[in-house]
């Protein structure tokens, strides 16, 4: 058995990927390279990707592949139609993450709300040094608790996003952008009553037609502008020059984001030109990676791999 890993790197060096040994030769490339992926795949049996694209093309070059791994949640990086069409079987790594990134999403909107990065600078400049008072708070700090929250797609991280809001003291209310998600839970409200009404709006729905620029001038039109927008879903969802428009105008108060809408983040993308991050906060999609959450995304793929060779159809999307 032949095993091929295109983009080890995605799940870092500080997990051991030895394991995957167990099922026989296996090969892991540090990054993935397009112009190499039939060259590299050619004779694979089982091949794991992340972001890589398996094109029917692609894949129509390598006769050996039995199965497709996805080291992910999302998988359309993956022609599945030919896939179902040729029976190679796809699975995916679902789950992993939910924790990590429900972190993420607390993580930004409290330093949001604190101005932790405002101060932090403050501090470390020397001011609070030179300051005649034991305390320093010009720039505005709220509370969390009182405060609602508007989840966009009441998926497995939107459920836990609410839960911890609830704990924080919030009132939590959900848009579904595919009209199918219920949860008596919580209050179900239209997108545009969600915008109204939130002081939080956070993030977790897949990219569709549907969500593509859901976050749309309009949308920040109708925003309070005090509300903080939290953005660890996917990056397209939000449209990056109005979100510009709306931090550069007060539309909003803050933005964090995880993701965006080309990764790695291209040099002529407007939010470059906000530096205040008491106003924006920007990282490098990881909100997933945590070491526990790429352990466990290393340890479910080898899972996967198992029920399939003892013929089980685990965690199978094709």
């Amino acid at each position: 058995m032949k095993l091929v890993y295109l983009e080890g790197r995605s799940v870092g060096t500080d997990i051991s990927l030895e394991r995957f040994r167990d099922f026989g030769d296996f090969t892991c490339y540090d990054v993935a390279d397009a112009e190499k992926t039939v060259e590299r795949i050619a004779d694979a049996d089982i091949v794991m990707v992340n972001k890589s694209k398996l094109t029917a093309e692609i894949l129509q070059q390598a006769e050996h592949v039995k199965l497709i791994c996805e080291m992910a949640t999302g998988f359309d990086n993956i022609d599945t139609a030919y896939c179902k069409e040729h029976g190679i079987a796809v699975v995916n790594a679902g789950h992993y993450s939910t924790d990590a990134v429900a972190q993420h999403t607390f993580a930004l909107a409290l330093s949001l709300l604190a101005r932790l990065p405002f101060y932090d600078r403050y501090v470390k400049s020397g001011a609070f040094c030179k300051s005649e008072s034991f305390c320093y708070y010009d720039l505005p700090i709220t509370e969390i608790s009182g405060k609602t929250w508007g989840i966009v797609g009441l998926g497995e991280i939107g459920r836990r996003v609410a839960q911890i809001a609830e704990v924080f003291g919030c009132e939590v209310i959900y848009t579904s952008t595919s009209g199918r998600n219920t949860n008596a839970g919580y209050e179900q409200v239209s997108f545009e009553e969600l915008l109204k009404r939130s002081d939080l709006i956070s993030v977790h729905c897949p990219l569709n037609e549907k969500t593509f620029h859901l976050f749309s001038d309009d949308a920040f039109e109708k925003m309070k502008r005090t509300a903080i927008l939290i953005n660890v879903a996917r990056g397209s969802v939000v449209d990056q020059q109005a979100l510009y428009q709306a931090l550069q105008n007060e539309k909003i108060l803050a933005a964090g984001l995880d993701v965006l809408e080309k990764e790695p983040m291209s040099e002529d993308n407007p939010l470059l030109g906000i530096t205040d991050s008491s106003k924006l906060i920007i990282t490098p999609h990881n909100a997933w990676a945590s070491v526990e959450a790429r352990e466990r995304d290393a340890q479910i793929t080898y899972d996967n791999i198992q029920a399939f060779l003892n013929g089980e159809k685990k965690n199978r999307i094709v």
